[in-house]
């Protein structure tokens, strides 16, 4: 029971991150990517500091930096170049390779065994979205293709390395921590490679405000909680749920055609969770690797 609650929670996390495309494309200026991205972590981030009142020590604060960097800034920044260069469905669907990345990574940095059935759940899942965002006529850039991989490995590796350096805090301050530091290093990025943001209107602050305290603060202390008590190989394929999410409120709200294909991208996806879940949760022998794994 333990273990389904926190399944559920970790869920809601990008079952939020999949309602950011209509929140950013009806509500936001366009064209301020990176300053679209700095407002979502930094001011969220400095809020969760004034309210733990905790900074980071020691090792933690480089720990914190790449973190954040891996978490937030550079993959953001990736998912930002590769979204301009590729059509949205292509680099959805590139991006979804990010389970297999963290199942491949989660073997030498945390000793976790690779599951066969875990593997091809993951490849269900990218067909999933596939069918749910792409589109015959998708066109390939290279450089968009690689700024994908790049984003997807990013957060793979953030994902990964969360549940590898678990400091003696709580999420809601481990969260905190990596929200300011990715904020912090988008800073020089925005100011040097975008103009000055213009003068929001009221719904330009919703947005901003449902991405920093919704979007950002909270999705990102559930997720972590969730890493901090999950395999990363049980979190990762949760992440089919955003585009799922997506799709679902493109249609509800926006009134987008949901075809056949879609509706069966939508199973395949879900199901994908279902039995990535039902892989991970099989008993494993503990080895010498997933006893040091926590240093």
């Amino acid at each position: 029971m333990a273990r389904s609650t926190d399944l559920l929670l970790t869920a809601i996390a990008p079952a939020i991150w999949g309602s950011t495309y209509i929140v950013t494309t009806e509500l936001l200026p366009q064209g301020y990517p990176m300053t679209v991205a700095l407002l979502r972590a930094l001011p969220a981030g400095l809020l969760l500091l004034l309210l733990v009142r905790r900074l980071p020590w020691g090792c933690w604060w480089g720990r914190s930096l790449v973190l954040g960097a891996l978490n937030f800034s550079f993959f953001w920044a990736m998912l930002f170049v590769s979204a301009y260069r590729l059509p949205g469905g292509v680099a959805a669907t590139v991006g979804a390779v990010q389970p297999l990345i963290v199942i491949a990574l989660s073997r030498p940095l945390l000793g976790t065994p690779i599951r066969p059935l875990a593997v091809a759940a993951a490849m269900a899942g990218i067909g999933g979205v596939a069918l749910l965002v792409l589109k015959p006529s998708a066109t390939l850039d290279g450089i968009g293709v690689l700024a994908a991989l790049a984003g997807a490995g990013s957060m793979a590796a953030g994902t990964v390395l969360s549940r590898r350096w678990r400091p003696p805090v709580s999420p809601l301050i481990f969260t905190a921590w990596q929200l300011t530091a990715g904020g912090v290093l988008l800073v020089p990025v925005a100011l040097l490679l975008e103009p000055a943001l213009p003068v929001p209107t009221a719904a330009n602050l919703m947005g901003f405000v449902y991405l920093g305290l919704i979007g950002a603060a909270l999705t990102y202390i559930l997720w972590f909680r969730g890493l901090s008590r999950l395999e990363p190989s049980a979190v990762a394929p949760l992440g089919f749920l955003s585009p799922v999410t997506a799709v679902v409120l493109g249609w509800a709200l926006l009134g987008q055609s949901l075809t056949g294909y879609q509706i069966a991208g939508i199973v395949l996806a879900l199901g994908s969770v279902w039995v990535g879940q039902r892989a991970q949760a099989a008993p494993v022998a503990p080895t010498a690797a997933t006893a040091g794994a926590g240093n």
